[in-house]
């Protein structure tokens, strides 16, 4: 009896079931590695906006999860909980967040349950921050030189004007 009298197997035809797992597996390892890539640009934008990566990646989580408690954003994001209720409080001043307590049948605390402003509202919350930076380095040869003339040589006296919009989707 010869080494090829056992089950016959398939001619190689291209893919088989498992080359077509194996591609499979690798697409979904390189689509985890992009959107891990993609949420790590997010956060580091957000980070500089929020001014830390723990405020970004609790407005990420909220914008996820709407409606959630400092403890459910603590879970969700592995950051300490005194750090997210000091983070939220934060936030909250600053109008970056809303709350609202959390309705419940029973009795007992009703926690407060956070919602993350939508990303055009933060954006154009920075707006005048951004634009005063940049025309501060714009105008900087005329702060350094104490020139006569501040304006700038269109008659404008700032050169940067930022305008958001928010677009129809």
């Amino acid at each position: 009896m010869s080494t090829d009298d056992g089950p016959s197997e398939p001619e190689d035809e291209g893919l088989d079931v498992t080359d077509g797992e194996v591609v499979r597996d690798r697409l979904e390892e390189e689509t985890d590695r992009a959107v891990e890539r993609f949420d790590d640009g997010v956060v580091d934008l957000l980070s500089w906006v929020l001014d830390t990566e723990t405020r970004a990646r609790i407005y990420v989580y909220l914008r996820q999860h709407p409606d959630s408690t400092s403890d459910e954003v603590a879970e969700g994001t592995g950051l300490y909980p005194s750090t997210v209720r000091e983070a939220l409080a934060e936030l909250h001043e600053e109008e970056k967040v809303s709350r609202s307590k959390r309705e419940s049948g029973g009795a007992g605390n009703n926690p407060y349950e956070y919602t993350a402003i939508a990303p055009s509202e933060l954006v154009s919350s920075i707006v005048g921050d951004v634009q005063s930076e940049l025309n501060t380095v714009f105008n900087l040869d005329d702060h350094l030189e104490d020139a006569e003339e501040s304006e700038s040589p269109d008659g404008t006296d700032e050169p940067v004007t930022i305008t958001v919009e928010e677009s129809e989707q």
